[in-house]
């Protein structure tokens, strides 16, 4: 399945059906007047999150999304039938953005919620509505409120518990497919993961979900390499777990660009809870691992673990640690909601 995390669809509501212009005409019954009825409202534009969608690649195919017209009223007082209301239904984390690009209409963040976004107009009044003390039989009807139209943006940033950042290269991929059913491709070669990828970890009776980004460049809050743009789908991550390859040139420079840009991003990703995971200790001896430590911590890094995805040491000691910031920083989300402002953003 091809993955999409943005696109860009309309929108239109149902018009409401037009009432009727009718007058009894029953044998033996004096006097008859209008009974022509309202119409039916006609459909609203409901977007729903559901689960077992990750991708928004649906919509490249279809674009435009038309919700029914209510039925016209008819004699006999028969009011019109309203329309079927249209559901679009996208996956969670979804969020609605205006055609302009600056604000988030809709926020999706749970299986099931569901949002009115546009209404269907109200059906037109029929004839019999209009009858008065003076005007007996009138002729006079509504043709139908109309619907609602708009171009917006859906933007979809994944929802993980831990989110994976680092260098290209730096052994993500390989980490994510030790811990995790994910099964990423893995390459000698910088870019292997050009899109983001979700693996659900097991540990310790403990589930939890990690999402791995295409690896960042320095500048790519400019737009060099792949970009920024799938730094939105760690922005709700409760930690980040950097990943630093050890056998790099420049350890203590390849942690320091990632700070960088994280920080370029905003979104408060640089004030995230982060663990550094100095990865690829297999083909490193330990002092040279110690002194590789001691020169990220000078710089600023803390809490840093020694790891090989390859042969999985020093992966359970850190996932032990993991769990329990997970629980800390839910505990602390149910007490205070977050009040972080949106990245900034703006469509391709």
């Amino acid at each position: 399945m091809h993955f999409l995390d943005q696109a860009k669809i309309f929108i239109r509501s149902g018009a409401g059906g037009p009432g009727a212009v009718s007058f009894r005409r029953e044998k033996y019954v004096e006097y008859g007047g209008p009974d022509g009825a309202n119409g039916g409202k006609g459909g609203d534009i409901i977007f729903e999150a559901v689960e077992g969608l990750n991708t928004l690649i649906d919509f490249r195919y279809t674009q435009h999304f038309k919700a029914r017209r209510g039925t016209p009223g008819a004699g006999t007082n028969r009011t019109g039938a309203g329309a079927d209301d249209l559901i679009i239904k996208v996956p969670i984390g979804t969020q609605v953005i205006s055609d302009d690009g600056e604000h988030v209409l809709a926020d999706f963040t749970k299986a099931g919620e569901r949002k009115v976004f546009l209404r269907g107009g109200d059906g037109g009044r029929g004839n019999a509505s209009y009858k008065t003390s003076t005007n007996r039989a009138p002729r006079q009807h509504g043709t139908g409120w109309p619907g609602e139209e708009m171009w917006v943006w859906l933007r979809l940033k994944l929802l993980a518990d831990v989110g994976l950042v680092g260098l290209p290269n730096a052994g993500k991929s390989t980490f994510i497919n030790a811990v995790s059913n994910a099964k990423a491709k893995v390459g000698a070669y910088p870019f292997t993961t050009t899109r983001p990828q979700l693996g659900v970890v097991s540990h310790k009776d403990r589930e939890f979900v990690i999402a791995d980004i295409p690896g960042l460049i320095e500048g790519a809050a400019e737009g060099a390499g792949i970009g920024d743009r799938f730094l939105g789908h760690v922005e709700r991550c409760r930690v980040l777990l950097h990943l630093v390859d050890a056998t790099g040139d420049d350890p203590v420079a390849a942690w320091h660009i990632v700070q960088d840009e994280l920080a370029a991003y905003g979104a408060g990703l640089d004030e995230k809870l982060q663990l550094l995971a100095l990865n690829k200790s297999d083909l490193l001896d330990q002092e040279l691992m110690d002194d590789i430590a001691a020169q990220l911590r000078e710089a600023g890094a803390d809490t840093i673990f020694p790891i090989s995805g390859a042969t999985s040491a020093g992966i359970d000691e850190l996932l032990n640690h993991v769990i329990p910031l997970l629980d800390t920083q839910a505990n602390e989300s149910d007490e205070e909601p977050d009040q972080g402002e949106d990245s900034a953003w703006s469509p391709l």
